[in-house]
């Protein structure tokens, strides 16, 4: 028996390696020992270490190629599509009845054919899934092989690439292609019947070419496929399509149900905003401008093909939902005589865990004989969120709990090293008064341990949560809401040390209507009982604040929507045998049907964010003034944007090149291994396939990505001049490590632990439903008389309350088929003949699993108060893996949720 020694690093190796060449008749393989050893091919090897096999190519008259396929019960939108509205599909000629029904196959030589200048390609053969069997069909993907025999000429040279031509009347999901074991073709993709689309699907085999290095049998194949996906911009896209194209957000409301259902277009002049996805819906009768709405309940709206949540997610999350529905049930119930739904006792709130004591509000509901046949803490009650597990479920957050949420909750990337005190605002001084704070010296000296004021700024003992530009121009109209209010808010932190920090004020500002009433309002830690419900309100509101910035700036348009430019451009420029395609397609997957479901219920009028968060229906006109105020491509990296808050400073002696002036800062310290992790890997990829300048410069599929990604996917910032100019392999280095950077680390540290830190409303309240009462108000007398039944009643309703924590607790759940960062199972199929690559990513999927030992030593440092400690919740949102469900850890590759 034959054997080799591999000479790559030890890492799984499946039977990958291609043919070299082709030369006459004479072919010549790299062929891995433990393929030689099971070969029942009459092939002569010798005892090399990677032995070159030597094949008459006559024997290959006869390619066997290995399907993997998958037949979806679920879909089939195209075929009832296709019955109901024929017209639809007017444009494509029935089926000719004198093909044969079944798949078709055929090979693409990357070599052309001398006499016509055209690729060489095999003869198209046709295998009917009919005659084969599913009995080996994969539990995990559905899919079941067949195999298929193709048959090429003796000088056909190396297959680059495969058309597929699907001849049923349903759509199948086309998995994998393996050709002799030894060309594989990641597919991926549904495939549409003939009816639906004439165009053979095309698939390159698993080998990555610039442009320029394009065989010539591919070239024209090349520039199909992109064209396919493109489209021409026109037309109402089907369910069926694969096309990619922008729009603005002009679908969020429903004008034809009346001006209070209409939403301002979210992109242009005036309310500057990434792009969508387009649809070419057309326009709502009332408003020629805004996209007619869709009726969720018998449609989706479009997102291509592939993108389609499918499988374990999609039961997930319709699992996920209706678990919400009836754990809403409970509140809806009890508080049915409560016309407001308030509820006056903790217990209450306290009910709707399954780790508390059941309230009255479960016997009150099982009186209808609802519960006597139901698991009553699996179908109507919540997890406990870790934020609470210790048993602390008071109506507020401890002032050092909101501290170290600051650093290492659900918003650790708002909290900023105060530079200027009294803080000063950018906000015009003739519209919003004095551009100075109301803070004082005199409100913060005996809270800092000694120091001055300026020692302590000097010392970097002073931090800021600052919410008062983006809140104060929205606040007339978010206070004109019914049970809606909000300030501008602006909170002061002294850093102990204990390497924690301790709030020492807030400041509140409301807008400046009165010049007889200050607008303005400093609270400080309390001395008395008045003071201490005073203190308990202030970051009450600072909390509603604090979750709408980070739902609607930091997670919406920083991750998804500022993201989804970006992968459009992918897929309308970079063909899939782009190299940089191949990097960013783990990384891009689900976001763009994610992003539309967030259309759907989330961010359109009377969704989840219009309902749940204070600036209610003004939710999105926020984010489109932080995108045009404050968003910036070039500081979205993470040591960039802690240099920007000015929580680090360059520093060449540290590991990462920043020393971070809060050493216990769990975000960022995970983050800089992640970070950095990320960033070797792209370099040692983007050095692998552009070792000069003029690589990156004369790449034409590249260039063009990123120009659209800028000129028309963030069209109403292209002409901002802090775009990185794609120009140098260490630009693109930067621009790629952004992306994959907020794709993955970024997301799962803002969405992952949703649920456990802010699924416990009192302490973490979305929502205020009634300002600090003034002495001169008719409001001060109640709540001076029952301080906790007013400030219980300023809080979201138990009923409001449910649905927000059916929501987070869906959106914070990992699925079972989730991918996560460094996992390297496909590698060596999918870069083969690449052994510096794979090398690449192998050391980069071990330096992943050290980071995750490294933060869980670190979680265990009872040194490191912010993430150790009695009731202190370990930070594991940066902990790369997790299991499916709501475990506040996990790094997917993609913006799944």
């Amino acid at each position: 028996m034959n054997t080799c020694t591999n000479t790559l690093p030890i890492y799984p190796l499946n039977y990958h390696y291609a043919i070299n060449h082709v030369s006459g008749k004479t072919t010549t393989y790299e062929v891995p020992s433990s393929f030689l050893s099971s070969s029942k091919k009459k092939w002569k090897t010798s005892m090399a270490t990677m032995e070159e096999v030597k094949v008459d190519a006559s024997s290959f008259s006869k390619l066997t190629a290995t399907v993997s396929i998958r037949i979806s019960k679920e879909v089939n939108v195209v075929k009832k599509l296709m019955k109901s509205f024929p017209w639809l599909y007017s444009q494509n000629d029935s089926l000719d009845k004198s093909v044969e029904k079944g798949i078709g196959f055929q090979l693409v030589s990357t070599q052309v054919d001398p006499s016509t200048m055209e690729a060489k390609m095999s003869k198209e053969s046709v295998k009917g899934w009919s005659k084969c069997t599913s009995d080996q069909k994969d539990k995990d993907t559905g899919c079941f092989p067949f195999k298929v025999e193709l048959v090429i000429d003796a000088d056909f040279g190396e297959p680059g690439a495969i058309l597929v031509r699907n001849n049923y009347e349903e759509e199948f999901y086309l998995d994998t292609i393996s050709l002799e074991g030894f060309f594989h073709f990641s597919c991926n993709s549904w495939i549409q019947p003939t009816q639906t689309s004439k165009e053979k699907r095309i698939f390159f085999a698993n080998k990555a070419y610039l442009p320029s290095q394009t065989p010539d049998g591919l070239k024209d194949l090349r520039a199909k496929e992109l064209e396919s996906k493109r489209g021409d911009g026109n037309g109402v896209r089907l369910a069926s399509d694969r096309i990619y194209d922008y729009d603005t957000y002009n679908d969020l409301g429903d004008p034809d149900k009346g001006a209070k259902h209409a939403r301002p277009t979210l992109g242009g002049e005036r309310n500057p905003h990434p792009r969508r996805c387009r649809t070419g819906r057309p326009s709502s009768n009332t408003d020629e401008t805004a996209e007619k709405r869709i009726d969720t309940l018998i449609s989706s709206i479009y997102v291509p093909r592939d993108e389609v949540l499918e499988g374990a997610r999609r039961t997930e999350f319709l699992i996920g939902t209706w678990k919400g529905l009836l754990r809403n049930i409970r509140p809806l119930v009890a508080t049915s005589s409560n016309k407001n739904g308030i509820s006056r006792d903790l217990i209450d709130v306290a009910g709707l865990y399954k780790s508390a004591p059941q309230g009255g509000d479960h016997a009150s509901l099982n009186r209808f004989g609802l519960l006597n046949f139901l698991d009553i803490n699996a179908m109507f009650k919540f997890e406990t969120p870790k934020n609470i597990s210790s048993g602390d479920t008071t109506s507020y957050v401890r002032d050092d709990e909101l501290g170290r949420q600051t650093l290492a909750g659900m918003n650790p990337i708002s909290i900023e090293k105060l530079k200027v005190f009294p803080p000063v605002s950018k906000l015009d001084p003739s519209i919003y008064g004095p551009s100075e704070s109301g803070l004082k010296e005199e409100h913060i000296i005996s809270h800092l341990s000694g120091l001055s004021v300026q020692q302590a700024m000097d010392e970097n003992k002073l931090f800021i949560l600052d919410y008062h530009d983006i809140y104060l121009p929205f606040l007339e109209r978010i206070n004109a809401q019914e049970g809606r209010k909000a300030y501008g808010t602006r909170t002061i932190f002294f850093l102990t040390t204990m390497g924690t920090l301790n709030p020492i004020a807030i400041e509140l500002s409301l807008p400046p209507n009165d010049s007889n009433i200050s607008s303005r309002q400093v609270l400080t830690p309390p001395v008395d009982a008045t003071t201490n419900w005073l203190w308990r309100f202030g970051k009450a509101h600072v909390c509603s604040n604090d979750a709408g910035v980070h739902q609607l700036i930091h997670h919406w348009l920083r991750i998804h929507a500022c993201m989804e430019p970006f992968i459009i451009a992918t897929h309308r420029h970079l063909s899939s045998l782009h190299p940089v395609f191949k990097l960013l397609d783990p990384h891009m997957r689900h976001t763009i049907a994610i992003n539309a479901t967030a259309r759907e219920s989330l961010i359109c009028e009377d969704g989840t964010i219009e309902r749940d968060f204070s600036p209610g229906k003004y939710s999105m006109e926020m984010a489109c003034a932080a995108y045009r105020d404050w968003w910036r491509f070039d500081l979205e990296g993470l040591p960039a944007d802690l240099i920007r808050r000015g929580m680090a400073v360059p520093d060449d002696s540290k590991p990462h090149g920043l020393r971070l002036l809060i050493e216990d800062y769990p975000y960022a310290n995970d983050g800089l291994l992640i970070w950095s992790a990320i960033q070797e890997l792209v370099h040692s990829y983007v050095s692998h396939y552009y070792p000069e300048e003029n690589a990156v410069i004369s790449d034409k599929e590249l260039q063009s990505w990123y120009n659209e990604a800028i000129n028309v996917g963030h069209a109403d910032l292209n002409d901002a001049n802090w775009w990185p100019k794609l120009c140098t392999p260490n630009k693109l280095i930067e621009i790629l490590t952004i992306l994959i950077w907020i794709s993955s680390a970024q997301h799962a540290s803002l969405n992952f632990g949703q649920y456990h830190y802010g699924g416990y409303v009192p302490k973490r309240p979305p929502l205020m439903q009634k300002l600090i009462p003034q002495v001169h108000e008719p409001e001060y007398a109640d709540f001076m008389a029952d301080p906790q039944g007013y400030f219980l009643a300023s809080l979201p309703s138990l009923f409001q309350s449910t649905k927000y924590m059916a929501i987070i607790d869906i959106i914070s759940a990992h699925s079972r088929d989730e991918e996560y960062i460094g996992d390297i199972k496909d590698v060596c199929t999918n870069w083969p003949n690449e052994p510096k690559i794979i090398e690449a990513f192998y050391k980069f999927s071990m330096k992943i699993k050290s980071i995750e030992n490294e933060i869980e030593r670190r979680n265990a440092d009872t040194r490191l108060r912010n993430r150790c400690g009695v009731g202190v919740p370990p930070y594991e949102l940066l902990i790369p893996t997790s299991e499916p469900g709501v475990t506040g850890r996990g790094v997917p590759n993609s913006i799944t949720m």
